[in-house]
């Protein structure tokens, strides 16, 4: 599989590491040792897929022209864009028999999947509540990049990964999220969010760039016992607590499972992906349901 990266930034070199010498093209209008500066001059026998890291309002008219060319596509989330848009790019990937995929790599967490296998299960009995914490520093950071700092902010970067968390775990519902708290403390647009959506389980969702040391935890609570994410592995070690409830009450029977390892889940959804491109298909779906719960918390928040 011949791959052309679209965009040198941060997420661009990691999809370059991942893919090693199957990059056969890199594309940035800026970077120092970019192969070209657009992915419309590159030349279309020269890459079988493609993976797009570029700004969010530059990913439509990219995907696009990439699906219209049969070229399989790996789009860094979140694929903010309109409703129709969306459906266009999905009409494109069935009609060309590609595949068209956003990347959310936490999918691939061992804990994530672990839990995942948990709740399958039904370990835990009906579950009640799942309460999501994702911070990191990045503020500074986020202010300096006229680009990021704008429009959602930290509700489409983050809150977004919290969202597709959700969608992995429990399911489509098509319930509508709220904004309980937005705040600007540093950046132009919204750097720490609080935000849920409710029946069941009901799910309680905080993001922020203002965690100076970068946490993430997800509790799930259900009537035979709730799971415990504290930590993901690229900030290791990541620690999963499982307890088994006791009735009528007491001090629950509790197992700890540790990881210790080097962050995996950028390899693993490479793999993903290109078990993909070999059968054709898309997780396009996923961000129907996930821009339009972004819809609602723009609206919530008073940022439509």
């Amino acid at each position: 599989m011949r791959i052309a990266v679209v965009g040198l930034g941060v997420q661009g070199r990691k999809r370059c590491a991942v893919a090693g010498g199957q990059v056969a093209a890199t594309v940035d209008p800026v970077a120092p040792g970019a192969d070209h500066s657009s992915i419309f001059k590159v030349p279309l026998d020269s890459f079988d897929a493609a993976c797009v890291c570029v700004p969010d309002q530059e990913k439509f008219p990219v995907l696009r022209y990439l699906l219209t060319n049969s070229k399989h596509v790996l789009v860094e989330k979140p694929l903010l864009a309109e409703r129709a848009e969306i459906q266009e790019l999905i009409q494109l990937t069935k009609s060309n028999g590609v595949a068209c995929y956003t990347a959310y790599n936490h999918r691939f967490e061992p804990h994530i999947l672990r839990l995942k296998q948990i709740l399958d299960k039904k370990t835990l009995g009906p579950i009640y509540l799942a309460r999501f914490f994702y911070g990191n520093g990045t503020a500074r950071d986020v202010r300096n990049s006229p680009w990021r700092d704008a429009g959602l902010g930290v509700m489409a970067d983050l809150g977004s990964h919290l969202l597709d968390i959700s969608l992995f775990l429990f399911g489509t519902r098509e319930v509508s999220a709220e904004v309980w708290s937005v705040n600007c403390f540093e950046n132009k647009a919204p750097d720490h969010v609080l935000f849920g959506l409710e029946g069941r389980p009901t799910l309680e969702m905080e993001a922020t760039l203002l965690s100076w040391r970068n946490t993430f935890t997800l509790d799930v609570y259900g009537e035979l016992g709730s799971a415990h994410v504290n930590c993901l592995c690229k900030w290791g070690p990541s620690i999963l607590t499982v307890r088994q409830r006791v009735f009528p009450s007491g001090r629950p029977e509790e197992t700890v499972e540790t990881i210790e390892q080097p962050d995996l889940t950028w390899k693993a959804e490479h793999d993903h992906f290109l078990a993909l491109c070999r059968g054709g298909g898309t997780n396009l779906e996923n961000d129907l349901w996930i821009q339009a719960r972004l819809r609602q918390l723009a609206a919530s928040a008073g940022l439509s």
